[in-house]
């Protein structure tokens, strides 16, 4: 993004100049507070415009362009997916606890969360998070796995 270019859309391009010398760009632009602009000069009512105009930037927006070599191709551009997301937890953990030492009630999770791994990347997904003895698993839903509710739930059933 320009940010002199956003400045001149606002009204405000006398402070396209300052912000060069001030090295801001527009990956700054979101962390910039009412102080900032106040130790730079800027008067009340043009902070409170920039401000209200920074906190309607996207990320996308406050992107640098990207040069010809680095834009998107057809095969790099988003696509929109379902997704299966399940919480998995260990019954039982808790008495588990009290029979166990700590090292070895952390070796029997690492065993139930290397399980719980292997047969979520076998349908093509990722642990996302692992939380005391419960994990995150995500899978995209596949097109076999679309037909039937019981498809899409086959993954936490094993």
């Amino acid at each position: 993004m320009d940010v002199g270019g956003w400045l001149r859309s606002l009204g405000l391009g006398q402070y396209e100049a300052l912000f060069r010398a001030s090295d801001i760009d527009a990956d700054i632009l979101p962390e910039l507070t009412e102080i900032d602009f106040e130790k730079l000069g800027v008067s009340l009512g043009h902070r409170k415009r920039l401000l209200r105009a920074i906190s309607g930037l996207t990320a996308a927006d406050t992107l640098a362009v990207p040069s010809a070599s680095t834009a998107a191709t057809p095969h790099d551009a988003a696509e929109r997916r379902q997704l299966t997301v399940m919480f998995c937890d260990l019954v039982g953990s808790t008495p588990l606890s009290t029979r166990f030492d700590p090292e070895e009630l952390r070796e029997e999770l690492r065993a139930y969360q290397n399980a719980v791994s292997a047969v979520v990347a076998r349908y093509d997904g990722f642990v996302a998070k692992y939380m005391g003895d419960g994990c995150w698993p995500i899978s995209a839903i596949r097109a076999r796995m679309r037909t039937t509710p019981s498809g899409r739930c086959r993954p936490g059933w094993k």
